[in-house]
């Protein structure tokens, strides 16, 4: 299979495992180009992607723009803290706009659960959901599965963690899609406060007990406590929510979990989900997600715009 099944990136609930294999394959030539003296190529010089992001990132931005740039194509970038829809202008008045200056593509992030659905169905553009409320945060996920491959030779069979705030989190859902797709068993850690109602139905183990969930794990995804989300007081104090889910060197020298793969989609609180002794060492591929997360953008922005070339 050499095309993808879906003609947008809405989330990975719409991706069959073959889809996300294309990916990763597409991934792994795309991360050869970006380790080269000359990191660029001509694949998608036609082709124009605009960035709308209605929620502030950094990271994902820079990620998403790095990608386009070393695919060549011609970028347009869109802020929307800063533009007319502070006046009021809605989500289609900002597409049409954007889609009458001839846009291919629209890789974009919305506080609204299902915006990135909404806006396929109305305009005639490949979608890339950049991360759609508490909902989905697809090419997080692919990353994140991807960095595990590369770490341990294949997803399929793996153990793999999930600790922090699941009910506020885009990327433990997609994650979760993701590593059942690829055959790997999930658990969730965190307080009960912070666990959906629905999130057994999912099919993953849930632990409230940090310390037994790294004992039965290949990998531990550890989630930033998402502050800016939480209305309420989910749990009694940052200190109190380290001491029960933080992960330190102390508490992986106690279980003896040297093995231990650590994961973080970032930007990491120091010191409260993980802390920087753990951040920094050999058993954290938190930098290496940053590396894979460019080669996995540019292959799904690739992909869509084979699916646009040929039309």
């Amino acid at each position: 299979m050499s095309e993808l099944s879906v003609p947008h990136l809405l989330g990975i609930k719409y991706l069959t495992p073959e889809d996300i294999e294309l990916i990763f394959n597409t991934a792994d030539n795309f991360k050869d180009v970006i380790n080269r003296p000359i990191k660029k190529v001509p694949s998608l010089r036609d082709i124009t992607i605009a960035n709308l992001f209605f929620e502030n990132s950094t990271r994902t931005k820079l990620s998403f723009e790095l990608a386009e740039k070393r695919l060549s194509a011609d970028v347009i970038n869109f802020s929307a803290s800063s533009s007319s829809v502070k006046k009021g202008e809605t989500l289609i008045d900002t597409v049409n706009n954007i889609l009458s200056m001839k846009v291919d593509m629209v890789v974009m992030r919305h506080p609204n659960p299902g915006a990135s659905v909404f806006l396929s169905e109305r305009v005639d553009a490949r979608i890339v959901n950049a991360g759609d409320g508490a909902h989905e945060h697809p090419t997080q996920a692919l990353l994140d599965s991807y960095s595990i491959r590369e770490r341990l030779g294949e997803v399929k069979g793996k153990r793999v963690l999930i600790v922090g705030d699941i009910l506020h989190s885009r990327v433990a859902l997609s994650n979760i899609f993701a590593l059942q797709k690829l055959g790997a068993e999930v658990m969730v850690c965190g307080p009960r406060t912070l666990m959906p109602k629905y999130i057994e139905s999912l099919g993953v183990r849930v632990e409230y007990n940090l310390d037994e969930a790294l004992k039965w794990c290949d990998v531990a995804n550890m989630l930033r406590i998402q502050l800016e989300r939480q209305d309420i007081k989910y749990f009694p104090s940052l200190r109190e929510y380290t001491m029960m889910y933080g992960l330190t060197m102390d508490r992986l020298d106690r279980l003896n979990r040297k093995d231990l793969v650590i994961m973080h989609p970032g930007p990491i609180n120091r010191g409260v989900e993980i802390s920087s002794e753990i951040a920094d060492s050999n058993q954290a591929i938190i930098l290496d997600q940053v590396e894979n997360g460019v080669a996995v953008r540019m292959a799904v922005l690739y992909l869509l715009a084979e699916q646009i070339k040929h039309g």
